[in-house]
């Protein structure tokens, strides 16, 4: 039993460390390029799991990212004033929209009060 315990934490070393390079972006690694650290990871498995846990990735610190990796961008300390921009442009644009929705319904209902008109008073001149 005992025989199993140490490659079984070397293999978790190893797959905890390739996960991680993996997923994490570009620029929160250090020191190497991404495709080095994996190799040097699959070539020497406890050394280079435990260098890029050591020296490779990039921590934040304590307050920097509540939100964890996947977070919100606007988690991630961007202005407010650019969250509440986009969000009054969307707001915006969604009005202009449902106005623009408005007219068109009103343009059509009185097309079709102006063939209604003209088809009781006998009028065959086309209408639009």
């Amino acid at each position: 039993m005992a025989a199993y315990i140490l490659p079984l934490l070397i293999f978790g070393l190893v797959l905890a460390s390739l996960i991680d390079i993996i997923t994490r972006p570009e620029g929160s690694i250090q020191h190497l390029p991404k495709i080095v650290w994996i190799l040097l990871v699959v070539i020497l498995p406890v050394i280079g799991g435990i260098l890029w846990f050591t020296i490779g990735r990039s921590y934040q610190p304590a307050g920097g990212n509540a939100g964890g990796r996947y977070a919100e961008p606007f988690h991630r300390g961007e202005p407010a004033a650019l969250h509440a921009k986009l969000t009054d442009a969307r707001v915006s644009t969604t009005e202009q929209e449902l106005r623009d929705l408005d007219r068109e319904i009103e343009l059509y209902e009185k097309y079709a009060r102006l063939k209604k008109l003209q088809a009781e008073n006998g009028d065959v001149t086309p209408v639009g």
